[in-house]
């Protein structure tokens, strides 16, 4: 007899660049309710991996870095604070949900759920207005604020704020990732702004290793002899390319001490990330939009989960914004080098501005905030359907 299946109360929503599946913790299966391999087998199954073709035809996955994502939410634990937000990545080919991170596109999506869902207390709702949505985001213990825009006491959507890589205009909602640096030691794991990372049969590179919204590697363009222009299909058709930047993520992510072995990295894809980064160039965006040099203050590209995303990830934004604002990084110098409160930089879809504060106390480096306009919507509402054999 074939098995039946159950259904899960579950939004499905864009946030920035980003899309992924929303539950309100207290609508999962009990099973899910709390950490462990029953609520990793649920969120697997609902995106549709792992899946040996990469395509989660049979689930609500996208087949991209950018679609494979999942987000749990629940009324804050912390009285200061009025939501959690559980942050789950999914991997395509293989079975596993990395929770070593958080989603900064995601993020801006956070805020206009928790009030859809109602875990935002009807009061503080204004009938036009702005709404602070306290957020704790549990993956990495930091606070978040979403600044989510109210029109006649509802959540505004629509709106004409554009962001590259979204193809359609929304309404403009502000993400401020609140003392984004690491909760656990040094903002920069190694003490240093630049250091030599040695990558045995790759080569041997001046990076900046930082710690501010995602452990980040960064790394000169004209190093792995790229310009800094480079669309996704020119990374991600190369598999040479690929496995080199791999190895290099998996030495960087030995040397920030996010690992104890090489052989840990393969299971942590969502952390560290890794990118490049060039002086201002003019290229050509993947929608055939001219960005000139002059529209910018450096570019860069990253990696998400193996391969080059489609714009960027909003916490590898905020690593840009730290890192440009801090004198002598790889970054900072990218963009002309000196002191700044915010950087503009090009990415395959276009441009992004962020912002970010920092401050040097006692030899150390620490970021107040750093922020940023994204845009988020619901795209569809219901309940997913998943095999109920999945808790066997």
């Amino acid at each position: 007899m074939a098995s039946s299946q159950i259904k899960v109360p579950a939004t499905y929503m864009r946030g920035g660049t980003s899309k992924g599946v929303f539950f309100n913790l207290e609508d999962l299966p009990t099973e899910a309710q709390i950490p462990g391999q029953a609520r990793d087998n649920l969120l697997l199954r609902v995106i549709g991996s792992p899946d040996p073709y990469s395509k989660q035809i049979d689930g609500m996955g996208g087949a991209t870095s950018s679609t494979s994502k999942t987000v749990i939410v629940s009324r804050s634990t912390r009285s200061d604070h009025d939501v959690d937000y559980l942050f789950g990545q999914v991997a395509i080919d293989k079975p596993f949900v990395d929770w070593s991170g958080n989603c900064g596109n995601l993020s801006a999506a956070v805020g206009p759920f928790a009030i859809h869902a109602g875990l935002i207390d009807q009061q503080r709702i204004p009938h036009t207005g702005t709404v602070e949505v306290r957020v704790w985001q549990a993956n990495i213990a930091k606070s978040i604020v979403v600044h989510v825009p109210i029109v006649d006491g509802c959540v505004q959507e629509t709106g004409l704020f554009e962001l590259d890589g979204v193809t359609f205009p929304a309404a403009e909602i502000q993400v401020d990732f609140m003392s984004p640096g690491s909760s656990e030691g040094s903002m920069f794991p190694t003490g240093n702004e630049v250091d030599t990372l040695e990558v045995p049969s790759v080569g041997t590179f001046n990076a900046t290793l930082i710690n501010a919204g995602i452990p980040t590697i960064f790394i000169e363009a004209d190093a792995l002899d790229y310009q800094g222009t480079e669309l996704q299909e020119a990374i991600n058709n190369d598999q040479v390319a690929l496995d080199r930047f791999e190895s290099i993520r998996a030495y960087g992510a030995l040397k920030m001490g996010l690992i104890d072995s090489l052989e840990q990295a393969s299971s942590r894809q969502h952390t560290p990330k890794i990118a490049f980064v060039s002086k201002p160039k003019s290229y050509v965006s993947s929608s055939g939009k001219q960005i000139d040099k002059q529209q910018v203050d450096l570019l860069v590209r990253a990696l998400s989960m193996g391969k080059l995303h489609h714009a960027m990830m909003g916490t590898a934004a905020v690593a840009i914004a730290v890192a440009a604002c801090i004198p002598g990084t790889l970054v900072n110098i990218a963009c002309g080098g000196g002191e700044r409160e915010s950087v503009t930089f090009g990415h395959p879809s276009g441009t992004l501005k962020v912002g970010a504060k920092a401050l040097k106390l006692a030899d150390a480096w620490s970021a107040e905030k750093a922020s940023m306009s994204r845009s988020a919507r619901i795209l569809m509402e219901g309940f997913v359907r998943v095999p109920s054999d999945i808790f066997e």
